[in-house]
C-alpha cells in the first residue's frame, strides 16, 4: 500500500540511478529536496533524489519542531513569509499531514499589564491571517487564569498571559514521509549517495558524478536542483563563477526534560534579548529552546555546548517557579538554520525568505526559507527548473496531496480503542502510533501480530518500530534508528548507547549483518555517541 524502502527497493533504485536520464536530479535529502521530489514526481517527471548520508541528517531533524507562521516575524513586519507559513500550516493540519501535525496551545506571559493591549494586538493579527479553524483563536488570561494554565510559571511576576495556538510535529518523521510519497509517485530515491562533480553537455549542466555502496555512479538528467540548506556553498562550489547567493549558518540548540518538570497546560513563549524561547511538549519531555547564534564550523559536527545549555537554562528559569538545573537536562541536540547571507552581522536579524537562482545552465539552486514553507520553496524551485523543458508540465499539485498515511488517519483515530483492542496494545499505546505513521500504522501492527516479542518497550518504542524503521523506512545503521526514524537519541543523553545492542539485534536480520557486522556497528555508534557527549 505504501512504498518501502528496503534493501531490495534500494538495489533496484540503484541499478535505475545508472541506467536511467531523468528530468530532474534533486540533490538534498532534507525537507527541501524530499519536497522538491515529491512535487516534480507528482507532475508526473521522472525524478531522482539523492542525500549524502540519511533523509533529514541536516538541519531538518534538529528543529523546534514546530509549524508556525513566527509570531515574533509579525514584530519584523515580514507579512508576507507569516502569511505564508501560516496558510501553509493550515494545509499540513487539514489535509496533507494531520496524523503528523497537530495544535498546540502557547502561553505567552505579559511582564506588563500594558503589553496585553500591544502583544494582544500582534496575536489577533496572527490568528486573522492564519484564517478561521485552523487553530482555535486565542485568549487573555488573568494572572489567576494563568497559574492554573501553568502552575510552574511564575505568575506573580507576570500580569496575566496570553494564549494562543500553533502547531508541531515530528520533522525528520514528516522529511521521511515525504521521500515515502515521492517514492509512491515514481520517484528514485538513494539516501547515502554523495554528488562528488556536475556532468555538463552542450554547455549546460546534465547531471551528476554520485558515489554510493562504493561505487561511482553518472547520474544524467535534464535540470538538476540542489536543496542542500547549509551545504549550499559546497554544491555551488562546483559550479563556475560567482553564485548568486550565500548562506550563513545560525545554530540553534534545544534540550529536554522529563515532563513532570514543569507544570503546564500546553507550551510556552517567552522573549529573550535576540529572539523567543519555547518550551513544547513532547512526548514524555519538554524540548526548550532555542539559541540563535552564528556558526562557522562544519555544519557535521555542530553540537550543543555548556554555554548553550546554560544560556537556555537561565531563560527558561527567569519565568518558572522553581528552577531547572543542568542535572534535570535529559538530552541535547543542535541544528543550524541555513539563512540567506545579507549586511546583518547578527543572524537572529537575517530575514527567513528563501531565493531561487540558476546557476547556470540546468544547475538551479534553493536556499534560506522556514521548515513550515518547504511545499512552496519546492514548487518554487520546480517551478524554474521545468521552464523550457520542451513540453507541457502540470502546475505544482502538491497542495492538494495527502502525505503517506494521511488518508485514512481520522477514521483510525476515531476507532483507536478498537484497534488497541485488537492489537493487544493499551490505546495510549495506539494513540501514539497513530501520530506516528497514520494509517500505515497497519504494517507496524502487522509485524506485532506476526512476532508478539516486537511488542516490547525499547526506550518508549515498539521493538516492531525498529525493525519497520528498516523494514518500511530506509534505515541503514544504528544512528538512522536511534537518531531519526526514533529520536531515542536527542531523549537520552547517552544518545541511546545504552541501547544499541538491543536495537541491533532487531535491525541486524534485515539488514543481513553477521555477528561481526552487528558488533563493529554497535562500537561504531557508541564511539560516535561518545564523541557526540563529550561536545
Amino acid at each position: 500500500m505504501f512504498a518501502r524502502l528496503d534493501p531490495a527497493r534500494r538495489a533496484d533504485s540503484l541499478a535505475a540511478l545508472g541506467s536511467t536520464e531523468f528530468d530532474v536530479l534533486v540533490v538534498g535529502g532534507g525537507v527541501v529536496g524530499a519536497g522538491a521530489a515529491l512535487d516534480a514526481a507528482s507532475r508526473g517527471l521522472s525524478v531522482a533524489l539523492v542525500e549524502a548520508h540519511d533523509w533529514a541528517a541536516g538541519t531538518s531533524s534538529r528543529s523546534s519542531k514546530l509549524v508556525h507562521g513566527g509570531l515574533r516575524y509579525l514584530e519584523q513586519l515580514e507579512f508576507k513569509l507569516v502569511r505564508e507559513a501560516l496558510k501553509e500550516r493550515g494545509l499540513l493540519l487539514r489535509r496533507l499531514a494531520p496524523h503528523l501535525v497537530r495544535p498546540v496551545p502557547f502561553l505567552f506571559p505579559l511582564s506588563k499589564q500594558w503589553e496585553r493591549a500591544y502583544v494582544g494586538a500582534g496575536v489577533m493579527l496572527y490568528d486573522l491571517i492564519g484564517g478561521a479553524g485552523a487553530v482555535p483563536m486565542h485568549r487573555h488570561l488573568s494572572r489567576s487564569k494563568m497559574a492554573a494554565v501553568g502552575p510552574s510559571v511564575d505568575s506573580d511576576a507576570f500580569a496575566g498571559a496570553i494564549r494562543y495556538y500553533d502547531a508541531q510535529m515530528d520533522d525528520a518523521r514528516l522529511v521521511l514521509t515525504l521521500v515515502r510519497t515521492a517514492a509512491q509517485h515514481g520517484a528514485t530515491v538513494l539516501s547515502r549517495a554523495r554528488v562528488t562533480s556536475l556532468l555538463r553537455s552542450g554547455g549546460r549542466v546534465s547531471g551528476a558524478r554520485v558515489s554510493v555502496d562504493g561505487t561511482v555512479v553518472d547520474v544524467r538528467a535534464r535540470r538538476v536542483i540542489s536543496a542542500t540548506g547549509v551545504w549550499t556553498d559546497s554544491l555551488n562550489s562546483m559550479s563556475p563563477g560567482a553564485p548568486p547567493f550565500h548562506v550563513r549558518m545560525s545554530k540553534g540548540v534545544h534540550v529536554l526534560v522529563d515532563r513532570s518538570k514543569i507544570q503546564l497546560d500546553g507550551g510556552l513563549i517567552t522573549r529573550t534579548e535576540k529572539s523567543v524561547l519555547f518550551v513544547i511538549p513532547w512526548g514524555r519531555y519538554w524540548i526548550i529552546g532555542t539559541t540563535d547564534t552564528p556558526y562557522s564550523g562544519d555544519p557535521a559536527s555542530v553540537a550543543a555546548t555548556s554555554e548553550d545549555v546554560s544560556y537556555i537554562l537561565d531563560h527558561v528559569n527567569a519565568v518558572l517557579r522553581a528552577p531547572l538545573s543542568v542535572d534535570d537536562v535529559l538530552g541535547t541536540y543542535a541544528g543550524l538554520r541555513p539563512l540567506l547571507d545579507g549586511a546583518s552581522g547578527d543572524t537572529a536579524k537575517l530575514s527567513r525568505e528563501h531565493a531561487v537562482a540558476e546557476r547556470e545552465p540546468g544547475f538551479f539552486v534553493i536556499a534560506g526559507g522556514k521548515y513550515t514553507t518547504y511545499r512552496v520553496m519546492a514548487a518554487d524551485v520546480v517551478d524554474a527548473a521545468v521552464s523550457g523543458l520542451g513540453r507541457a508540465v502540470a502546475p505544482s499539485l502538491t497542495a492538494r496531496l495527502p502525505l503517506c498515511g494521511a488518508v485514512g488517519y481520522h477514521e483510525l483515530w476515531a476507532d483507536r480503542a478498537r484497534v488497541a483492542s485488537e492489537s493487544g496494545l493499551s490505546t495510549s499505546t495506539v494513540e501514539r502510533l497513530l501520530r506516528r505513521y497514520g494509517s500505515a500504522v497497519s504494517d507496524v501492527l502487522a509485524l506485532v501480530a506476526q512476532d508478539s516479542s516486537l511488542g516490547v518497550d525499547v526506550a518508549g518504542y515498539l521493538a516492531a518500530e525498529i525493525v519497520y524503521a528498516v523494514t518500511h523506512e530506509g534505515a541503514l545503521d544504528l544512528e538512522d534508528v536511534l537518531a531519526r526514524r526514533t529520536r531515542i537519541a536527542i531523549e537520552h543523553l547517552d544518545q541511546g548507547a545504552s541501547v544499541a545492542g538491543q536495537v541491533a539485534d532487531l535491525i541486524a536480520g534485515p539488514l543481513g549483518w553477521s555477528a561481526a557486522e552487528r558488533d563493529a556497528a554497535v562500537r561504531v555508534y557508541q564511539d560516535y555517541a561518545t564523541e557526540m557527549a563529550a561536545k
